[in-house]
């Protein structure tokens, strides 16, 4: 019976834990060091397979930091309020109104829900190395959350302006990686092999 209390006040404590802020913090910073080893795993497999050491580094670290940077974000937005499975969900589609009362913190929080994809998903993925293209990724991501807010009864307010500061947030970190998304399609796309071989037709 003693064992039985104590493994259950274990487990509720892992709950409330997990459940918090202070918690999805703590979780994220102790998976620092899973998260680097991953991404030397990866990239060290990939030089093994054929890629440039600079290829293998850059898209091993984007697979990682998308992940990383983006799930404690989407975590937060799924806790679940006090009166989570009892209160229905709510929507505010009235853009800006949400906006006009919300705290700094708040607005901060929602523009780094999904920086990270947006700074790191045009080096990873060239098709999406246009700064409009991330602003729908970033909203199309926002409004599955917000929607997963609404169908889970966890009691918040799926808004639109959460919508709009999302996408925002993933527009502006792309603006900041775009100087070497823009570099690195240069060097790895189709034009890059264009030049020599223009070059060596243009010689011959």
């Amino acid at each position: 019976m003693g064992r039985d209390g104590s493994g259950g006040s274990v487990i509720r404590g892992w709950q409330s834990l997990l459940g918090t802020f202070t918690g999805v913090v703590f979780i994220t910073a102790a998976a620092l060091p899973l998260v680097v080893l991953t991404v030397w795993a990866l990239a060290h497999r990939r030089k093994a397979t054929g890629a440039t050491s600079a290829r293998a580094w850059r898209t091993s670290l984007a697979d990682v930091g998308i992940v990383y940077g983006t799930a404690p974000g989407i975590w937060l937005i799924l806790l679940p309020g006090p009166g989570a499975g009892i209160v229905p969900g709510r929507v505010s589609l009235v853009p800006l109104r949400d906006l006009a009362t919300m705290p700094t913190g708040q607005i901060v929080g929602n523009l780094l829900v999904f920086a990270a994809l947006g700074f790191l998903a045009p080096l990873r993925f060239p098709a999406l190395a246009s700064v409009p293209r991330i602003l729908v990724l970033g909203a199309g991501c926002s409004v599955l959350v917000e929607t997963a807010q609404y169908v889970l009864w966890l009691d918040r307010v799926s808004s639109v302006d959460d919508v709009l500061l999302n996408a925002a947030g993933a527009g502006l970190a792309a603006l900041g990686s775009r100087r070497y998304w823009r570099s690195s399609s240069g060097a790895d796309g189709p034009g890059s092999h264009a030049a020599p071989a223009a070059g060596r037709s243009c010689a011959g």
